[in-house]
């Protein structure tokens, strides 16, 4: 029984640290914003669902997770990472999450990732952001065409509108082609719950309005 309390509050103690630092995550960036840029933080540029509570440590809204994927979110926080380079918004579905560089399992678990290759965050040309599908990107499959999405970096904002939504093999990797106008490409995995490795990929366009 001793054992067990023990697991359970070294369990505690790892879940508050996991949601603190995700959404502390989102405050430093905030914060070293609006140090570059002379304004306050953009505090209610989102809805107000979409801001982490910070004083009891909320996480991201997980009512649409996966269990496997709660439980890896909740495990990346072992691993330390690089700061984020921007926040993705989409006030549709109250999503408010920090974009990390690079697209490997801890990366993905954490937030959602710049694709290598596409442009950089908050630069012109397209934009490549994966998540998983059961994760932070499980919200994408409510998306519409005219919806709006967000992309913050600490050289600005930059607001974009859907255009289009297709679902494409895995190999169909022209959807990261460089633009010559500010685009934005958001990919996850499809269908959305399959069971086992999804065999397709939803992707999100979005123009610079």
């Amino acid at each position: 029984m001793v054992a067990g309390i023990a697991l359970l509050a070294f369990y505690g103690a790892a879940r508050i640290h996991g949601t603190v630092a995700s959404a502390q995550a989102l405050r430093e960036f905030d914060e070293e914003r609006a140090a570059a840029t002379g304004t306050p933080p953009a505090d209610g540029d989102a809805p107000a669902q979409q801001q982490p509570d910070l004083s009891t440590g909320a996480e991201p809204d997980q009512s649409l997770w996966g269990k496997t994927r709660i439980e890896a979110y909740r495990a990346s926080f072992e691993t330390q990472i690089g700061a984020p380079s921007g926040v993705l918004a989409i006030p549709k579905i109250a999503l408010r999450v920090p974009i990390f560089e690079g697209t490997d399992d801890v990366t993905l678990n954490r937030g959602v990732g710049r694709i290598e290759g596409t442009a950089a965050v908050g630069a012109a040309g397209n934009v490549g952001i994966a998540g998983h599908r059961d994760g932070f990107f499980r919200g994408l499959k409510d998306i519409v065409v005219g919806d709006a999405i967000e992309v913050q970096s600490h050289g600005g904002d930059v607001r974009y509108s859907v255009t289009q939504i297709l679902i494409v093999e895995p190999d169909d990797v022209y959807v990261l082609d460089p633009t010559g106008e500010a685009t934005l490409t958001l990919v996850t995995c499809y269908p959305f719950y399959f069971v086992g490795s999804a065999p397709q990929r939803y992707i999100v366009k979005a123009a610079a309005q």
